[in-house]
Formats: structure tokens, C-alpha cells, sequence
């Protein structure tokens, strides 16, 4: 569940690092997640990951970038948590599936309006900040993951019900924004 949160936030960058650590023997990974240390996998999710972190750096780019790596990072998230459960009965992956998916949509929902909300402002420095902190966070977050999992899992199950906590707000925030107005009466 961990390689699906962190997917929702950075997924080639998750992809590469996990790629990195079994190709290199530093981790065994579960399932047919060992299909990552594959170089051509290595090398298309490290040109992903430089193409991101060109485009993260830059508001408007970075925007339409998360907007349109929601149809990417979140099914992608899905798929890195049933793979690991690939030699599990087919309940059990696809409990993990629809979980990592929901998992990713969480942190990937969270970051797109945070960053949407940082990229919205007009000095360029908090976004440039926001995503080196995005990569440093995947990068340390799959590495916990791989050397200590019950941390990363904690971390997973906090920031689940912090995003839950977080939207509840936003749609509080936009139905008092758009919600019904007193519409003037026609007598």
C-alpha cells in the first residue's frame, strides 16, 4: 500500500527507486513487483521522472501536468499494490487493487489542490519548494517502505485520514461558495 500512496504523489520517481533497489539487490519486492528492476522500465521511468521534475517546477505546466497524471498515478497506484499481492488468492488482489487505488487518489487528490493552491500564487520559490519537497518525500518514503514498512504503513494510515479531514473541509469550503444563494421571489 505504500508503493500506491506514494505513486498518487510521485510515481515514476517511486518506480525508478524501487526499480533501483531490486535491480541492484538491496530489496527482494513482493509479488511481480520485481518486474521494476526490468532496464528498460528503469530507464522510461527515469526520463518520466526528469520530464516531471522539469515540469513541476513551473505553475502552470505543473497544473495541467496533475490534472492529467490523475488518469495515470492513481489506476498506476492501484496496479503497484495488486502486483505485490500476485501470488495471492484473486480476492486478495483485487481487495489490494480497489485499496491502492483509493489509496493513490488520496495523496495524489491532496497534492494536485495543494499544489494547485501553491501554483495560484505568484512568487515562484513556495512551488519550486513544494516539489523538490514531493521528490525528497517519494524518494525517502520508498525507501522506508522497502527497510521499514510498519513506519511507512502509519505514515500511509495518517495522511489517508488527514486528506479524508482535508477534503471534507474543501467541499465545505465550495458548497458554502456555490452553494444555493436566496434567489429573488417573481411576485
Amino acid at each position: 500500500m505504500g508503493s500506491a500512496w506514494l505513486s498518487g504523489i510521485n510515481l515514476y520517481a517511486t518506480v525508478l527507486t524501487l526499480g533501483l533497489l531490486q535491480r541492484f539487490n538491496l530489496v527482494h519486492l513482493p509479488g511481480d513487483l520485481g518486474y521494476l528492476s526490468h532496464t528498460w522500465l528503469i530507464v522510461l521511468a527515469g526520463v518520466l521522472y526528469l520530464v516531471q521534475f522539469v515540469a513541476d517546477k513551473i505553475p502552470a505546466i505543473d497544473s495541467v501536468w496533475d490534472v492529467i497524471h490523475t488518469f495515470i498515478r492513481v489506476p498506476a497506484g492501484a496496479v503497484l499494490a495488486a502486483t505485490a499481492f500476485a501470488h495471492f488468492d484473486p480476492r486478495v488482489r483485487l481487495f489490494a487493487l480497489l485499496l491502492g487505488g483509493g489509496i493513490a487518489l488520496s495523496s495524489h487528490g491532496t497534492k494536485t489542490a495543494t499544489r494547485l493552491a501553491v501554483n495560484a500564487s505568484p512568487e515562484p520559490f513556495s512551488n519550486v519548494a513544494l516539489s523538490l519537497l514531493g521528490d525528497a518525500l517519494t524518494f525517502g518514503g520508498t525507501l522506508l517502505m522497502t527497510f521499514h514498512p510498519a513506519v511507512l504503513i502509519a505514515i500511509v494510515l495518517i495522511a489517508v485520514a488527514v486528506s479524508v479531514i482535508f477534503f471534507s473541509w474543501i467541499v465545505r469550503w465550495l458548497k458554502r461558495i456555490f452553494g444555493p444563494r436566496a434567489r429573488p421571489s417573481l411576485a
